[in-house]
């Protein structure tokens, strides 16, 4: 599913049994434009979203990785089920100040009751400013 109107973000909420309404999700500006079970993919902007520093804050870089990996987990999982993240990592390989980052999420493994992601977040030039990897527990609702 590409994502190209609001209709499709509303059909991914149903599909994934959540609303990303009045969550993190919305007050970071993440805005998912690609997803599937196999890939997810969304852009954050870096403003509003930094350290004291101007610099885009790690953890923000987390919340854009743990909600794609999420993402692509929780549509892997199927109706009915949910996805809880019980691990992340997140390696900052350069900062970014300005502009949007875009975070793809990519399906390494994808079982019954786990599923792992490596995310890899850029930023405006193509440069690698995050690598992060997320495993998620899938369980019923």
């Amino acid at each position: 599913m590409t994502l190209t109107g609001p209709d499709d973000a509303t059909r991914l909420e149903e599909l994934m049994g959540a609303s990303y309404k009045n969550s993190l999700v919305e007050r970071m500006g993440i805005e998912i434009t690609e997803a599937s079970a196999e890939r997810v993919v969304a852009t954050m902007p870096v403003d509003g979203n930094t350290q004291p520093y101007g610099l885009l804050h790690g953890g923000a870089s987390c919340v854009l990785a743990e909600t794609i990996g999420s993402t692509g987990a929780a549509l892997h999982a199927g109706p009915g089920r949910i996805a809880v993240g019980i691990e992340i990592s997140a390696t900052h390989h350069r900062s970014a100040t300005s502009g949007r980052v875009t975070g793809v999420a990519t399906r390494l493994h994808g079982g019954r009751t786990v599923a792992t992601y490596d995310i890899e977040i850029t930023d405006e030039q193509g440069r690698r400013v995050c690598t992060s990897r997320l495993t998620c527990m899938l369980r019923d609702a």
